[in-house]
Protein backbone atom coordinates (compact mmCIF):
# COMPACT_ATOMS: atom_id res chain seq x y z
CA UNK A 1 0.00 0.00 0.00
CA UNK A 2 2.94 2.32 0.53
CA UNK A 3 3.89 1.97 -3.14
CA UNK A 4 0.38 2.97 -4.16
CA UNK A 5 0.62 6.10 -2.04
CA UNK A 6 4.02 7.04 -3.55
CA UNK A 7 2.76 7.05 -7.12
CA UNK A 8 -0.56 8.71 -6.19
CA UNK A 9 -2.71 6.14 -7.97
CA UNK A 10 -6.47 6.52 -7.60
CA UNK A 11 -8.08 3.25 -6.58
CA UNK A 12 -11.71 4.38 -6.58
CA UNK A 13 -12.35 3.26 -3.02
CA UNK A 14 -13.55 6.73 -1.92
CA UNK A 15 -16.07 6.78 -4.74
CA UNK A 16 -17.18 3.31 -3.69
CA UNK A 17 -17.75 4.53 -0.14
CA UNK A 18 -20.12 7.26 -1.34
CA UNK A 19 -22.02 4.84 -3.56
CA UNK A 20 -22.31 2.36 -0.69
CA UNK A 21 -23.95 5.08 1.41
CA UNK A 22 -26.58 5.48 -1.31
CA UNK A 23 -27.10 1.70 -1.42
CA UNK A 24 -27.69 1.64 2.35
CA UNK A 25 -30.16 4.52 2.07
CA UNK A 26 -32.14 2.70 -0.65
CA UNK A 27 -32.19 -0.59 1.30
CA UNK A 28 -33.28 1.05 4.57
CA UNK A 29 -35.89 3.25 2.86
CA UNK A 30 -37.39 0.23 1.08
CA UNK A 31 -37.55 -1.75 4.33
CA UNK A 32 -39.04 1.25 6.13
CA UNK A 33 -41.80 1.67 3.52
CA UNK A 34 -42.69 -2.02 3.72
CA UNK A 35 -42.89 -1.94 7.53
CA UNK A 36 -44.79 1.36 7.53
CA UNK A 37 -47.54 0.06 5.24
CA UNK A 38 -47.69 -3.14 7.31
CA UNK A 39 -48.18 -0.92 10.41
CA UNK A 40 -45.20 -2.42 12.25
CA UNK A 41 -42.57 0.27 11.72
CA UNK A 42 -40.38 0.55 14.81
CA UNK A 43 -37.55 3.14 15.00
CA UNK A 44 -35.33 0.82 17.01
CA UNK A 45 -35.77 -2.11 14.63
CA UNK A 46 -35.13 -0.03 11.51
CA UNK A 47 -32.07 1.51 13.19
CA UNK A 48 -30.66 -1.96 13.92
CA UNK A 49 -31.34 -2.93 10.30
CA UNK A 50 -29.50 0.16 9.06
CA UNK A 51 -26.61 -0.56 11.41
CA UNK A 52 -26.35 -4.12 10.12
CA UNK A 53 -26.21 -2.89 6.53
CA UNK A 54 -23.53 -0.34 7.42
CA UNK A 55 -21.50 -2.97 9.26
CA UNK A 56 -21.59 -5.55 6.45
CA UNK A 57 -20.79 -3.08 3.69
CA UNK A 58 -18.04 -1.46 5.78
CA UNK A 59 -16.47 -4.90 6.19
CA UNK A 60 -16.64 -5.48 2.42
CA UNK A 61 -15.18 -2.03 1.75
CA UNK A 62 -12.27 -2.59 4.15
CA UNK A 63 -11.63 -6.06 2.72
CA UNK A 64 -11.39 -4.61 -0.77
CA UNK A 65 -9.03 -1.90 0.43
CA UNK A 66 -6.80 -4.60 1.89
CA UNK A 67 -6.93 -7.42 -0.68
CA UNK A 68 -8.20 -5.84 -3.93
CA UNK A 69 -7.56 -2.08 -3.75
CA UNK A 70 -7.99 -1.54 -7.50
CA UNK A 71 -11.23 -3.53 -7.83
CA UNK A 72 -14.09 -1.86 -9.66
CA UNK A 73 -15.72 0.64 -7.24
CA UNK A 74 -19.21 0.39 -8.78
CA UNK A 75 -19.89 -3.36 -8.67
CA UNK A 76 -20.51 -3.80 -4.94
CA UNK A 77 -22.78 -0.73 -4.55
CA UNK A 78 -24.92 -1.81 -7.53
CA UNK A 79 -25.25 -5.35 -6.16
CA UNK A 80 -25.98 -4.07 -2.64
CA UNK A 81 -28.79 -1.89 -3.97
CA UNK A 82 -30.38 -4.83 -5.77
CA UNK A 83 -30.08 -7.06 -2.69
CA UNK A 84 -31.63 -4.36 -0.49
CA UNK A 85 -34.60 -3.93 -2.82
CA UNK A 86 -35.01 -7.70 -3.09
CA UNK A 87 -34.97 -8.25 0.68
CA UNK A 88 -37.57 -5.53 1.19
CA UNK A 89 -39.84 -6.94 -1.53
CA UNK A 90 -39.61 -10.50 -0.22
CA UNK A 91 -40.44 -9.25 3.30
CA UNK A 92 -43.41 -7.40 1.86
CA UNK A 93 -44.60 -10.63 0.17
CA UNK A 94 -44.29 -12.42 3.53
CA UNK A 95 -46.71 -9.86 4.98
CA UNK A 96 -49.09 -10.31 2.05
CA UNK A 97 -49.10 -14.09 2.53
CA UNK A 98 -49.66 -13.65 6.28
CA UNK A 99 -52.75 -11.55 5.58
CA UNK A 100 -54.18 -14.54 3.72
CA UNK A 101 -53.35 -16.97 6.53
CA UNK A 102 -50.13 -18.35 5.08
CA UNK A 103 -47.16 -18.11 7.44
CA UNK A 104 -43.81 -17.73 5.60
CA UNK A 105 -40.38 -16.41 6.52
CA UNK A 106 -38.83 -16.02 3.06
CA UNK A 107 -37.38 -12.64 4.01
CA UNK A 108 -35.41 -13.93 7.00
CA UNK A 109 -34.11 -16.95 5.07
CA UNK A 110 -33.06 -14.76 2.14
CA UNK A 111 -31.18 -12.46 4.52
CA UNK A 112 -29.14 -15.44 5.72
CA UNK A 113 -28.42 -16.48 2.11
CA UNK A 114 -27.29 -12.94 1.31
CA UNK A 115 -24.87 -12.92 4.25
CA UNK A 116 -23.44 -16.29 3.19
CA UNK A 117 -23.14 -14.93 -0.35
CA UNK A 118 -21.14 -11.93 0.88
CA UNK A 119 -18.86 -14.30 2.81
CA UNK A 120 -18.29 -16.40 -0.33
CA UNK A 121 -17.52 -13.26 -2.35
CA UNK A 122 -14.90 -12.20 0.19
CA UNK A 123 -13.50 -15.74 0.27
CA UNK A 124 -13.02 -15.67 -3.50
CA UNK A 125 -11.16 -12.36 -3.24
CA UNK A 126 -9.00 -13.62 -0.38
CA UNK A 127 -8.06 -17.03 -1.81
CA UNK A 128 -7.85 -16.22 -5.53
CA UNK A 129 -4.98 -13.74 -5.72
CA UNK A 130 -4.45 -14.31 -9.48
CA UNK A 131 -7.37 -15.26 -11.73
CA UNK A 132 -4.95 -16.86 -14.22
CA UNK A 133 -4.65 -19.83 -11.86
CA UNK A 134 -8.16 -20.85 -12.97
CA UNK A 135 -6.84 -21.67 -16.43
CA UNK A 136 -5.06 -24.68 -14.98
CA UNK A 137 -8.47 -26.13 -14.16
CA UNK A 138 -10.01 -25.69 -17.61
CA UNK A 139 -11.05 -29.29 -18.19
CA UNK A 140 -11.67 -29.93 -14.51
CA UNK A 141 -14.20 -27.10 -14.57
CA UNK A 142 -15.89 -28.64 -17.60
CA UNK A 143 -16.24 -31.98 -15.84
CA UNK A 144 -17.54 -30.34 -12.67
CA UNK A 145 -20.09 -28.39 -14.72
CA UNK A 146 -21.38 -31.57 -16.36
CA UNK A 147 -21.62 -33.33 -13.00
CA UNK A 148 -23.57 -30.40 -11.58
CA UNK A 149 -26.03 -30.54 -14.49
CA UNK A 150 -26.51 -34.29 -14.09
CA UNK A 151 -27.03 -34.30 -10.32
CA UNK A 152 -30.79 -33.51 -10.49
CA UNK A 153 -31.28 -36.66 -12.58
CA UNK A 154 -29.87 -38.86 -9.83
CA UNK A 155 -32.63 -41.05 -8.32
CA UNK A 156 -31.92 -40.36 -4.64
CA UNK A 157 -31.03 -36.69 -4.42
CA UNK A 158 -32.75 -35.36 -7.54
CA UNK A 159 -36.07 -33.58 -6.98
CA UNK A 160 -38.74 -32.34 -9.38
CA UNK A 161 -40.42 -29.06 -8.45
CA UNK A 162 -43.04 -27.26 -10.56
CA UNK A 163 -42.48 -29.66 -13.44
CA UNK A 164 -38.70 -29.06 -13.69
CA UNK A 165 -36.12 -31.54 -12.45
CA UNK A 166 -33.35 -29.06 -11.65
CA UNK A 167 -33.09 -29.46 -7.88
CA UNK A 168 -31.25 -31.69 -5.43
CA UNK A 169 -31.84 -32.22 -1.71
CA UNK A 170 -28.89 -31.31 0.53
CA UNK A 171 -29.39 -31.60 4.29
CA UNK A 172 -33.12 -31.10 3.93
CA UNK A 173 -32.85 -28.02 1.70
CA UNK A 174 -33.24 -27.69 -2.05
CA UNK A 175 -30.22 -26.66 -4.09
CA UNK A 176 -30.09 -25.80 -7.79
CA UNK A 177 -26.68 -27.03 -9.05
CA UNK A 178 -27.23 -25.47 -12.48
CA UNK A 179 -26.54 -22.05 -10.93
CA UNK A 180 -23.02 -23.18 -10.04
CA UNK A 181 -22.59 -25.11 -13.28
CA UNK A 182 -22.75 -21.88 -15.25
CA UNK A 183 -19.64 -20.60 -13.42
CA UNK A 184 -17.74 -23.83 -14.05
CA UNK A 185 -18.68 -23.75 -17.74
CA UNK A 186 -17.59 -20.12 -18.12
CA UNK A 187 -14.14 -21.07 -16.78
CA UNK A 188 -14.05 -24.08 -19.13
CA UNK A 189 -15.17 -22.08 -22.17
CA UNK A 190 -12.63 -19.33 -21.45
CA UNK A 191 -9.75 -21.81 -21.10
CA UNK A 192 -10.72 -23.82 -24.18
CA UNK A 193 -11.38 -20.85 -26.46
CA UNK A 194 -8.22 -18.95 -25.57
CA UNK A 195 -6.20 -22.04 -26.57
CA UNK A 196 -8.07 -22.67 -29.83
CA UNK A 197 -9.15 -19.21 -30.95
CA UNK A 198 -6.81 -19.06 -33.98
CA UNK A 199 -8.14 -22.30 -35.44
CA UNK A 200 -11.74 -21.32 -34.79
CA UNK A 201 -11.28 -17.78 -36.15
CA UNK A 202 -9.16 -18.24 -39.27
CA UNK A 203 -9.92 -21.67 -40.73
CA UNK A 204 -12.91 -22.42 -42.93
CA UNK A 205 -14.41 -21.55 -46.33
CA UNK A 206 -15.92 -18.19 -47.20
CA UNK A 207 -19.48 -18.24 -48.58
CA UNK A 208 -21.30 -15.05 -49.64
CA UNK A 209 -18.92 -12.95 -47.58
CA UNK A 210 -19.49 -15.05 -44.45
CA UNK A 211 -16.59 -17.22 -43.30
CA UNK A 212 -18.02 -20.55 -42.20
CA UNK A 213 -16.23 -22.86 -39.75
CA UNK A 214 -14.80 -26.20 -40.80
CA UNK A 215 -16.89 -29.25 -39.97
CA UNK A 216 -14.23 -30.63 -37.66
CA UNK A 217 -14.16 -27.36 -35.72
CA UNK A 218 -17.89 -27.68 -35.04
CA UNK A 219 -17.27 -30.31 -32.36
CA UNK A 220 -17.34 -28.01 -29.29
CA UNK A 221 -20.45 -26.21 -30.55
CA UNK A 222 -22.17 -29.52 -31.25
CA UNK A 223 -21.34 -30.91 -27.80
CA UNK A 224 -22.68 -27.85 -25.99
CA UNK A 225 -25.79 -27.90 -28.23
CA UNK A 226 -26.45 -31.55 -27.38
CA UNK A 227 -25.98 -30.83 -23.66
CA UNK A 228 -28.40 -27.87 -23.88
CA UNK A 229 -31.03 -29.98 -25.64
CA UNK A 230 -30.70 -32.81 -23.11
CA UNK A 231 -31.16 -30.35 -20.24
CA UNK A 232 -34.28 -28.97 -21.89
CA UNK A 233 -35.79 -32.41 -22.58
CA UNK A 234 -34.88 -34.49 -19.53
CA UNK A 235 -34.71 -31.82 -16.84
CA UNK A 236 -37.54 -29.78 -18.40
CA UNK A 237 -35.51 -26.63 -17.95
CA UNK A 238 -35.56 -24.29 -20.93
CA UNK A 239 -33.94 -21.49 -18.92
CA UNK A 240 -30.68 -23.25 -18.02
CA UNK A 241 -30.53 -24.74 -21.51
CA UNK A 242 -30.76 -21.32 -23.17
CA UNK A 243 -28.43 -19.73 -20.60
CA UNK A 244 -25.55 -22.18 -21.04
CA UNK A 245 -25.80 -22.28 -24.82
CA UNK A 246 -26.09 -18.49 -25.05
CA UNK A 247 -23.02 -17.98 -22.86
CA UNK A 248 -20.98 -20.34 -25.04
CA UNK A 249 -22.03 -18.69 -28.32
CA UNK A 250 -21.33 -15.20 -26.92
CA UNK A 251 -17.87 -16.20 -25.71
CA UNK A 252 -17.20 -17.97 -29.01
CA UNK A 253 -18.00 -14.76 -30.87
CA UNK A 254 -15.78 -12.67 -28.60
CA UNK A 255 -12.91 -15.14 -29.05
CA UNK A 256 -13.17 -15.39 -32.85
CA UNK A 257 -14.98 -12.17 -33.90
CA UNK A 258 -16.86 -14.29 -36.44
CA UNK A 259 -20.58 -13.59 -36.81
CA UNK A 260 -20.99 -16.97 -38.51
CA UNK A 261 -20.67 -18.73 -35.13
CA UNK A 262 -23.57 -16.67 -33.77
CA UNK A 263 -25.75 -17.35 -36.82
CA UNK A 264 -25.04 -21.08 -36.75
CA UNK A 265 -25.41 -21.31 -32.97
CA UNK A 266 -28.70 -19.46 -32.70
CA UNK A 267 -30.06 -21.29 -35.72
CA UNK A 268 -29.12 -24.66 -34.23
CA UNK A 269 -30.75 -23.81 -30.90
CA UNK A 270 -33.94 -22.60 -32.59
CA UNK A 271 -34.18 -25.80 -34.66
CA UNK A 272 -33.54 -27.95 -31.58
CA UNK A 273 -36.08 -26.07 -29.46
CA UNK A 274 -38.79 -26.36 -32.13
CA UNK A 275 -38.05 -30.05 -32.61
CA UNK A 276 -38.16 -30.70 -28.85
CA UNK A 277 -41.45 -28.81 -28.55
CA UNK A 278 -42.94 -30.88 -31.36
CA UNK A 279 -41.71 -34.30 -30.21
CA UNK A 280 -41.99 -34.01 -26.41
CA UNK A 281 -45.35 -33.04 -24.93
CA UNK A 282 -43.97 -31.50 -21.72
CA UNK A 283 -41.73 -29.18 -23.74
CA UNK A 284 -44.59 -28.33 -26.09
CA UNK A 285 -46.83 -27.34 -23.19
CA UNK A 286 -44.35 -24.60 -22.23
CA UNK A 287 -44.57 -23.14 -25.72
CA UNK A 288 -48.37 -23.45 -25.73
CA UNK A 289 -48.60 -21.48 -22.49
CA UNK A 290 -46.38 -18.82 -24.03
CA UNK A 291 -48.04 -18.49 -27.43
CA UNK A 292 -51.65 -18.89 -26.24
CA UNK A 293 -51.46 -17.53 -22.69
CA UNK A 294 -54.72 -15.57 -22.92
CA UNK A 295 -56.76 -18.36 -24.49
CA UNK A 296 -59.54 -19.41 -22.13
CA UNK A 297 -58.83 -23.14 -22.40
CA UNK A 298 -55.10 -22.72 -21.79
CA UNK A 299 -55.72 -20.44 -18.79
CA UNK A 300 -58.36 -22.70 -17.22
CA UNK A 301 -56.05 -25.70 -17.57
CA UNK A 302 -53.52 -23.89 -15.36
CA UNK A 303 -50.78 -23.78 -17.98
CA UNK A 304 -50.70 -19.98 -18.25
CA UNK A 305 -52.43 -18.90 -15.03
CA UNK A 306 -49.24 -17.73 -13.32
CA UNK A 307 -48.06 -15.84 -16.40
CA UNK A 308 -51.39 -14.09 -16.95
CA UNK A 309 -51.70 -13.07 -13.31
CA UNK A 310 -48.20 -11.62 -13.45
CA UNK A 311 -49.06 -9.63 -16.57
CA UNK A 312 -52.20 -8.22 -14.98
CA UNK A 313 -50.25 -7.37 -11.83
CA UNK A 314 -47.69 -5.34 -13.78
CA UNK A 315 -50.47 -3.69 -15.76
CA UNK A 316 -52.16 -2.56 -12.53
CA UNK A 317 -48.90 -0.95 -11.45
CA UNK A 318 -48.86 1.40 -14.40
CA UNK A 319 -46.08 3.94 -14.76
CA UNK A 320 -45.31 4.68 -11.10
CA UNK A 321 -46.73 1.64 -9.29
CA UNK A 322 -49.18 1.21 -6.46
CA UNK A 323 -46.47 1.97 -3.90
CA UNK A 324 -44.15 -0.38 -2.03
CA UNK A 325 -46.37 -2.32 0.34
CA UNK A 326 -49.69 -1.31 -1.23
CA UNK A 327 -50.16 -3.82 -4.04
CA UNK A 328 -51.39 -7.42 -4.19
CA UNK A 329 -48.36 -9.49 -5.21
CA UNK A 330 -49.73 -12.46 -3.28
CA UNK A 331 -52.24 -13.05 -6.07
CA UNK A 332 -49.41 -14.29 -8.30
CA UNK A 333 -48.02 -17.78 -7.51
CA UNK A 334 -44.36 -17.78 -6.48
CA UNK A 335 -44.31 -14.00 -6.30
CA UNK A 336 -41.17 -14.10 -4.13
CA UNK A 337 -39.09 -16.15 -6.57
CA UNK A 338 -40.00 -16.77 -10.22
CA UNK A 339 -42.27 -13.72 -10.43
CA UNK A 340 -40.58 -11.15 -8.22
CA UNK A 341 -40.16 -8.98 -11.33
CA UNK A 342 -43.96 -8.88 -11.66
CA UNK A 343 -44.27 -8.05 -7.95
CA UNK A 344 -41.83 -5.16 -8.29
CA UNK A 345 -43.50 -4.01 -11.49
CA UNK A 346 -46.83 -3.79 -9.69
CA UNK A 347 -45.61 -1.85 -6.65
CA UNK A 348 -42.81 0.23 -8.21
CA UNK A 349 -44.33 0.59 -11.66
CA UNK A 350 -42.55 0.71 -14.99
CA UNK A 351 -40.32 3.53 -13.71
CA UNK A 352 -39.06 1.51 -10.76
CA UNK A 353 -38.60 -1.61 -12.87
CA UNK A 354 -36.55 0.33 -15.42
CA UNK A 355 -34.36 1.70 -12.62
CA UNK A 356 -33.71 -1.86 -11.45
CA UNK A 357 -32.84 -2.95 -14.98
CA UNK A 358 -30.40 -0.02 -15.23
CA UNK A 359 -28.57 -1.43 -12.20
CA UNK A 360 -28.14 -4.71 -14.08
CA UNK A 361 -26.91 -2.81 -17.12
CA UNK A 362 -24.33 -1.10 -14.91
CA UNK A 363 -23.09 -4.43 -13.54
CA UNK A 364 -22.79 -5.93 -17.04
CA UNK A 365 -21.14 -2.77 -18.38
CA UNK A 366 -18.51 -2.88 -15.62
CA UNK A 367 -17.86 -6.55 -16.42
CA UNK A 368 -17.32 -5.71 -20.11
CA UNK A 369 -15.14 -2.76 -19.17
CA UNK A 370 -13.06 -5.12 -17.07
CA UNK A 371 -12.78 -7.47 -20.06
CA UNK A 372 -11.52 -4.63 -22.25
CA UNK A 373 -8.94 -3.56 -19.66
CA UNK A 374 -7.62 -7.07 -18.98
CA UNK A 375 -4.35 -7.78 -20.76
CA UNK A 376 -4.58 -11.58 -20.61
CA UNK A 377 -6.72 -13.41 -23.19
CA UNK A 378 -8.11 -15.83 -20.64
CA UNK A 379 -9.14 -12.95 -18.40
CA UNK A 380 -10.91 -11.16 -21.25
CA UNK A 381 -13.01 -14.21 -22.04
CA UNK A 382 -13.65 -14.97 -18.36
CA UNK A 383 -14.91 -11.44 -17.60
CA UNK A 384 -17.02 -11.46 -20.76
CA UNK A 385 -18.56 -14.82 -19.91
CA UNK A 386 -19.37 -13.84 -16.32
CA UNK A 387 -20.91 -10.53 -17.38
CA UNK A 388 -22.91 -12.15 -20.15
CA UNK A 389 -24.14 -14.83 -17.72
CA UNK A 390 -25.80 -12.14 -15.61
CA UNK A 391 -27.10 -10.25 -18.64
CA UNK A 392 -28.61 -13.30 -20.31
CA UNK A 393 -30.15 -14.59 -17.07
CA UNK A 394 -31.88 -11.26 -16.48
CA UNK A 395 -33.11 -11.23 -20.08
CA UNK A 396 -34.46 -14.79 -19.79
CA UNK A 397 -36.30 -14.04 -16.54
CA UNK A 398 -37.72 -10.64 -17.54
CA UNK A 399 -38.46 -11.92 -21.04
CA UNK A 400 -40.40 -14.84 -19.61
CA UNK A 401 -42.42 -12.75 -17.17
CA UNK A 402 -43.28 -10.18 -19.87
CA UNK A 403 -44.06 -12.95 -22.42
CA UNK A 404 -41.26 -12.04 -24.82
CA UNK A 405 -39.97 -15.63 -24.60
CA UNK A 406 -41.37 -18.80 -22.96
CA UNK A 407 -41.46 -18.78 -19.18
CA UNK A 408 -38.50 -20.48 -17.50
CA UNK A 409 -37.49 -21.53 -14.00
CA UNK A 410 -34.52 -19.18 -13.59
CA UNK A 411 -34.42 -16.61 -10.80
CA UNK A 412 -33.60 -12.91 -11.04
CA UNK A 413 -30.02 -12.40 -9.76
CA UNK A 414 -29.79 -10.78 -6.30
CA UNK A 415 -33.54 -10.00 -6.22
CA UNK A 416 -35.50 -13.25 -6.18
CA UNK A 417 -35.80 -15.68 -3.30
CA UNK A 418 -33.38 -18.57 -3.67
CA UNK A 419 -30.14 -19.56 -2.01
CA UNK A 420 -28.49 -21.20 -5.03
CA UNK A 421 -28.88 -18.12 -7.19
CA UNK A 422 -27.73 -15.77 -4.44
CA UNK A 423 -24.58 -17.75 -3.66
CA UNK A 424 -23.61 -18.39 -7.29
CA UNK A 425 -24.05 -14.77 -8.34
CA UNK A 426 -22.05 -13.47 -5.37
CA UNK A 427 -19.25 -15.82 -6.46
CA UNK A 428 -19.47 -14.23 -9.92
CA UNK A 429 -19.14 -10.78 -8.38
CA UNK A 430 -16.12 -11.96 -6.38
CA UNK A 431 -14.46 -13.17 -9.58
CA UNK A 432 -15.24 -9.90 -11.36
CA UNK A 433 -13.78 -7.92 -8.48
CA UNK A 434 -10.56 -9.93 -8.66
CA UNK A 435 -10.43 -9.57 -12.44
CA UNK A 436 -11.03 -5.81 -12.26
CA UNK A 437 -8.40 -5.42 -9.53
CA UNK A 438 -5.73 -6.94 -11.77
CA UNK A 439 -7.03 -5.15 -14.88
CA UNK A 440 -7.01 -1.69 -13.25
CA UNK A 441 -3.75 -2.11 -11.39
CA UNK A 442 -1.09 0.17 -12.94
CA UNK A 443 2.18 -1.35 -14.12
CA UNK A 444 4.23 0.51 -11.53
CA UNK A 445 2.39 -1.11 -8.62
CA UNK A 446 2.16 -4.66 -10.01
CA UNK A 447 3.81 -7.36 -7.96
Amino acid sequence: MAIVADVHVRTGRRSELGLLAIAVAVAVLARGLVDYHAHILEPVEISVYAGAWIGVLALVHLALRRWAPFADPVLVPAVATLVGIGLAMIRRIDFAYAARGRDTNFGDVQTVWALIGVALMLLVILLLRDYRLLRRFTYTSGVLGLIALLLPLMPVIGTQINGARIWINVFGRSLQPGEFAKIAFVVFFAGYLVSNRDTLALAGPKVLGLRLPRVRDMGPLALVWVAAMLVQIYERDLGTSLLLFGIFVAMLYVATERISWVVIGMGAFAVGAVAAGTIFAHVGSRYTAWLHALDADVYRSGQSEQLVRGLFGMASGGLFGTGLGEGRPDLVPYAESDFIVASLGEELGLTGLMAILVLYVIIVQRAMRTAIGTRHGFGKLLATGLGFAIALQVFIVVGGVTRVIPLTGLTTPFLAYGGSSMLANFIIIGLLLRLSDQARRPEEVRA
